[in-house]
């Protein structure tokens, strides 16, 4: 076989699968939280703003190595780089299942975070190595379902392992898990070196800074940091206090229930995310617009959990995961403006505002939540209305921002990703 045109078969099982097990693996990790808060509350004595620091410790590590990790995807590839995280991923697992304090669990937690920074930057790289431009955002959008399947094990199925081991031997097993996805991508995945390897290091963080710089990328920038800030923030925490304390479901496993509901509408948005893009590019609907469309209704969405929650929350949560899975869609759009070669570096970039707001964002939601005085069962359902309002609020602007916004795309490829 001609290993420059391999084929479907060939780039499913050598590197899409292997990328979507890591994947599936880090959503799992991001979102064990909304379960396991109770246990959490109970074990270590935590808060609701500890609870937002320390769930958000993963992105605040997963933020800090971005610039860097995008310089390393583009120099050494995505099998060797991810690989090593992956063994980071596990130590921080491990340490997480040992720890009797918050500020062991913040730092376990936050190795983690720097253990999976890759698992969706590394695969994106690899999907613009072996795949050709057309195929980018399809092949993402079911990447990305993998991560929503990660976050549906992440429910029920988490609920049901606390029945039968504790929430450190958990985490002890998603230790044992993450050295063999290490094992995984150091077998399965062909090294293919990057073209990104010309030119001193420090040519390269000059790239990552013209990035940083550029009009379009603070075009799309606050409604993907905002956006992600809910949606993530959300489904990897603040739902499932929010159904305890606002739709008052004390019921762990009814809790569970709802969690895996959203997070398979979440899981299915993914997968036909592409499958919508590439249809409605046909009818003259870039994805620029359908992205900005869907963004739209998701803060809507947003807007109608924090001022009218309905009694029978599973419609508008289905409806969050659903829609909160299309913006996806804007990462095609922004790698199409650069270079091929910049691809590790455009994508790191975008996430490294995008995860230092949700650090930021989940930890002050914790903060306004507590303003109010606790109930008997968790804390006061004012919290939660001021908290995701601000949310919808913000969503709202950033969409103002983007229709007036002058920023274009510096380097234009829509040919290439049309061929």
């Amino acid at each position: 076989m001609d290993r420059d045109k391999p084929g479907a078969l060939w780039l499913l099982v050598r590197v899409f699968l292997p990328f979507a097990f890591v994947y599936f693996l880090s959503y799992i990790v991001r979102g064990v939280n909304a379960v396991i808060f109770p246990y959490l509350e109970r074990d270590v004595g935590v808060t609701a703003a500890d609870l937002g620091l320390l769930t958000s410790a993963f992105f605040l590590f997963f933020a800090a190595c971005q610039p860097v990790l995008g310089v390393a995807l583009d120099r050494y590839g995505p099998r060797r780089l991810q690989t090593t995280l992956m063994v980071v991923a596990a130590l921080g697992s491990a340490l997480f299942a040992l720890a009797s304090s918050l500020p062991q669990l913040v730092l376990a937690r936050g190795l983690i975070g720097l253990g999976f920074a890759g698992g969706l930057m590394a695969a994106m790289k690899a999907i613009t190595l072996w795949y050709p431009p057309r195929r980018w955002g399809l092949v993402t959008g079911f990447h990305m379902m993998a991560g929503g399947a990660g976050s549906m094990a992440a429910t029920l199925p988490v609920e049901w392992s606390l029945s039968v081991v504790s929430w450190q031997g958990l985490f002890f097993w998603l230790a044992g898990i993450s050295l063999f996805g290490a094992l995984l991508l150091h077998v399965a995945v062909p090294d293919r070196t990057p073209s990104g390897r010309n030119g001193s290091l420090a040519d390269q963080f000059r790239i990552t800074g013209a990035i940083l710089t550029d009009g379009f990328y603070w075009r799309l920038q606050p409604l993907l940091c905002l956006q992600q800030l809910a949606f993530i923030g959300c489904i990897t925490l603040w739902m499932g206090p929010w159904l305890r304390d606002v739709a008052g479901i004390i019921d762990k496993a009814s809790r569970a229930d709802i969690l895996l509901y959203a997070t398979a509408a979440m899981t299915l948005g993914f997968a036909v995310s592409g499958v919508i893009a590439e249809f409605l590019r046909r009818w003259g609907i870039d994805d620029f617009v359908s992205s900005s469309v869907a963004s739209l209704l998701f803060a809507l969405v947003t807007g109608w959990l924090a001022f009218l929650p309905p009694a029978n929350p599973i419609v508008p949560w289905m409806l969050f995961g659903f829609l909160g899975a299309y913006p996806i869609q804007y990462f095609p759009v922004i790698m199409a403006a650069f270079p091929p070669d910049f691809a590790g570096r455009v994508s790191t970039s975008v996430n490294l505002l995008v995860f230092v707001v949700i650090f930021a964002g989940q930890w002050a939601m914790g903060k306004v939540v507590e303003l109010w005085p606790p109930t008997s069962t968790g804390y006061a359902r004012d919290g939660y209305t001021w908290a995701f309002g601000a949310l919808f609020i913000l969503q709202l602007a950033a969409l103002l921002w983007l229709l007036v916004s002058p920023g274009r795309p510096a380097v234009r490829r829509a040919r290439a990703v049309a061929d």
